[in-house]
């Protein structure tokens, strides 16, 4: 990931703060868009096209932390893989959660929906078997709102060319898939590598790249504040750090979903949200070095964030995305 995004630095040439802002300033940023998203599906297609030349693969499993990209990814790599000729399904590992009453708990006494063990592994395996073995099985959906798992007639059956894939935090964790052959996954880590340094000697911190993406989806679907946001901030980083980079190096291949005109992008979102904090916010500080990195960058305007594609990862954060998620 490090060399690739060297190479991206060099084609893209805006690769820090003050190049990057001259050209959002001399009217090049939808210049930036198109090759940043275009960098982005040939990534897809190598990824696709490795899948493809791998015999007997019939899983794939996308991990990474939170606000990589993950659901997005897994819809843009099946389009990719379509084009080799084979046929993605995409499952939902969330439907495999445990009945809420038997999700266990944390040290605090609370419902521990992160841990492996608040998925029904045992069941999502004995799918799986069965799936690959050519019967037909019945996909389980999970109600959030009741916390039990329903069967609402989703049935399934896999033919020759049938690829499932299966997004969600413990993707690459071999405890997820024990029943299941090796040769027969190929196991994507999905991240984010910041292409862009503030100095010679500084890079953007990857995680504030997560986190305001975070923060405006939050805000954009789920009605929470830039507040909620930061202070769970810390307890998220927890998780990814129990759960996940534990195994990203068992990882087949890695995509990092960072965008060269991110920032300035999400600049004309985030900051906003961020100027409203109270200085009694416990979020207060945070809040404030969030808004000298944005305040760093020029802004891109409201045109130009209407040319980002309907397929654009960023559009999972933002809104406008020709996906259903």
């Amino acid at each position: 990931m490090i060399k690739e995004m060297s190479m991206w630095r060099n084609i893209l040439r805006e690769n820090n703060v003050s190049s990057l802002n001259e050209a959002v300033a001399s009217g090049k940023a939808r210049y930036l868009v198109n090759l940043s998203e275009t960098l982005h599906d040939h990534r897809y297609a190598e990824i696709a096209n490795e899948i493809a030349t791998r015999p007997g693969v019939r899983l794939v499993l996308l991990a990474g932390p939170s606000s990589s990209g993950k659901t997005t990814s897994s819809k843009r790599l099946a389009l990719h893989m379509r084009v080799n000729g084979l046929n993605p399904i995409i499952i939902s590992l969330d439907d495999y959660f445990r009945n809420r009453v038997d999700t266990p708990l944390d040290e605090n006494g609370e419902y521990d929906f992160e841990c492996l063990e608040a998925l029904d592994v045992p069941f999502l395996n004995q799918q799986l078997e069965e799936l690959f073995a050519g019967r037909r099985v019945e996909i389980p959906k999970y109600d959030f709102a009741s916390g039990t798992r329903k069967f609402v007639g989703q049935f399934l059956q896999l033919t020759e060319n049938d690829v499932l894939i299966m997004e969600g935090i413990h993707g690459l964790n071999p405890g997820l898939t024990p029943q299941i052959p090796d040769d027969e996954k190929f196991k994507l880590y999905v991240s984010v590598l910041t292409p862009i340094r503030i100095d010679a000697a500084n890079k953007m911190p990857a995680r504030d790249y997560r986190l305001l993406r975070r923060m405006v989806r939050d805000n954009q679907f789920r009605g929470m504040t830039a507040e909620d946001t930061i202070l769970r901030w810390p307890s998220v980083g927890a998780g990814e750090q129990k759960f996940i980079l534990p195994f990203k190096q068992l990882a087949d291949a890695q995509f990092n979903s960072a965008l060269f005109y991110e920032i300035p992008m999400l600049k004309c979102y985030a900051e906003p949200l961020l100027q409203i904090l109270p200085p009694s916010s416990p979020a207060y500080g945070e809040a404030q070095r969030l808004l000298d990195l944005v305040r760093s960058v020029i802004a891109m305007t409201p045109v130009d964030i209407r040319h980002i594609p309907p397929t654009s990862i960023i559009r999972e954060f933002i809104g406008g995305s020709s996906f259903h998620y």
